[in-house]
């Protein structure tokens, strides 16, 4: 179950402070990478000093948003490298009329981009912050193709034949979609678990997740059809082929005891699924993220997102 009095959006009188000295973006002409910040994009078109707390708080964490980026731009190396203007609309609705649903968050990107570790470095950041969090991976949506396996011999007898295991038609899509729906509304839900050991086999209801205040969803089937749509997050995680190759080749020695040769033949394949399935999704998402950036960095942005979307309590 969710830890309801833990809502990132909650109403601060900072708020109101931050109002009255004017640090709200109201031209179309905002020059920041939050390009569509203005108030025509955030619909409000009442007087400040009719607005509800809640929506002045939201203008007043968008206004720090794009201080943020502003500050994340100066950066030797920043985290940041496209916002899509849309994101900006979608989150401030979610803060108006959604203030304690379940906030979805996709993150997907080629692969040895840094997608696992941005995630592992979020939940640490959000534990140390006492912010319930859940994380799953898409990949466990795979379809169950364990006839197909024994029916050519082995796995990699299935691919020789032509068999496109990375196809976005090979995900139960209906189930990650109804999985994600039910998270988003306070349930609980176990989900399905595919064996990374060669048979291609599925176990039905194997790990139990818990709906809390934020769920981060691994993989590229993220990236897809109505499943996409349930998100209010979609990051797109970018890396230098140079650092990808580097990673890749690196943890295929040492985790996946394969040698420098056979490391490089897959890569090649990989980069090939990434333009046919997951570079093209890229600029869909609704933040594109530097995968090779600091991850000490990467904790002081949540930090300071965090500080952002909560209320002083103290004060309010």
């Amino acid at each position: 179950m969710r830890i309801s009095n833990i809502s990132p959006f909650m109403w601060s009188k900072t708020a109101q402070t931050s109002l009255t000295y004017g640090l709200l973006p109201t031209t179309k002409n905002n020059n920041t990478l939050l390009t569509g910040l203005n108030a025509d994009t955030i619909s409000f078109s009442k007087k400040s000093d009719s607005l509800t707390e809640r929506e002045v708080y939201a203008q007043h964490m968008l206004s720090e948003f794009n201080k943020l980026i502003e500050t994340d731009k100066a950066q030797e190396n920043p985290l940041v490298q496209k916002v899509n203007p849309s994101f900006i609309t979608k989150f401030n609705n979610h803060i108006i009329n959604n203030p304690n649903k379940p906030f979805l968050i996709a993150i997907a990107g080629e692969s040895a981009s840094g997608k696992t570790t941005i995630c592992d470095t979020i939940k640490q950041s959000l534990d140390a912050l006492n912010v319930p969090i859940e994380i799953m991976s898409a990949d466990n949506y795979f379809k169950d193709i364990s006839e197909l396996i024994k029916k050519h011999g082995s796995f990699d007898k299935l691919l020789a034949s032509g068999y496109d295991v990375d196809s976005p038609n090979n995900f139960n899509m209906e189930q990650l979609y109804t999985d994600l729906s039910e998270l988003s509304e306070g349930k609980d839900v176990r989900i399905p678990q595919y064996l990374i050991n060669g048979t291609g086999v599925v176990v039905p209801n194997a790990i139990p997740k818990k709906s809390q205040n934020v769920i981060i969803v691994e993989g590229m089937a993220t990236m897809y059809g109505k499943v996409s749509d349930l998100f209010d997050l979609k990051l797109f995680i970018d890396i230098k082929p140079e650092i990808q190759e580097k990673w890749y080749i690196d943890r295929a020695k040492t985790s996946r005891n394969q040698n420098e040769e056979n490391a490089r033949k897959q890569l090649a394949y990989v980069r090939e699924v990434s333009k046919k399935y997951i570079l093209p999704k890229k600029n869909n998402s609704d933040i594109i993220l530097n995968g090779g950036c600091s991850l000490d960095y990467l904790d002081e942005v949540i930090r300071n997102i965090y500080n952002i979307t909560t209320s002083n309590k103290t004060s309010a």
